[in-house]
This record gives C-alpha cells, structure tokens and sequence, in this order.
C-alpha cells in the first residue's frame, strides 16, 4: 500500500529554501518518491483553505517514506526546509 508525505509549507526564506528544494528530489527518488503535487496553485471552493504550499509525494509504502525521512541524506539537508519555512508535516497510508 503506498505511502504519502503531506506537508504544508509557509516559506520564510526563500534564498534559503531554493536550497533545499534543489537538493530533495533526487534522495526522494531514491527512496522510490514521485511528487504528485508541488506548491501549485489552489483553487478553494469551500472551507478556510490556509495553506500557503503544499507538498504530497508518493513512496512504495509508509515503511519507505518513513525511511527517507528518517535517512542521512534527508537529515541532513532538513535543516534546509526548517530554516527556510514553517509548516506542518505528515506520513499518511494510503487507501
């Protein structure tokens, strides 16, 4: 069952974080991630949508995801993102 990286993202810097989301994709496509949605644009039809980025990228399974989360390579160029954006973040299961 695939796993999904959810994040929203209010960028702070963003010098900082052009950084950062130069140097992510290619650990995500290590770990067998494909972005699915990238910060496009939304188009709210109900509800208060504060959401000023968001991010939802695929992996294999959760297990996957949690393993480029929790991977050297991702640690260290995280404090990129936390330097650069506030946010909140999540690994879902998917259905």
């Amino acid at each position: 069952m695939a796993g999904y990286l959810v994040a929203h993202i209010q960028v702070t810097d963003p010098q900082g974080f052009e950084a950062y989301r130069d140097a992510v994709p290619a650990v995500i496509e290590r770990f067998g991630g494909r972005y699915h949605i990238r910060g496009g644009k939304a188009d709210v039809k109900e509800g208060n949508w504060d959401v000023p980025r968001l991010v939802v990228i695929e992996f294999p399974s959760v297990a996957r995801a949690q393993e480029f989360y929790d991977s050297p390579e991702y640690q260290e160029i995280l404090p990129l993102r936390l330097n650069a954006s506030t946010g909140s973040l999540a690994l879902v299961e998917g259905g």
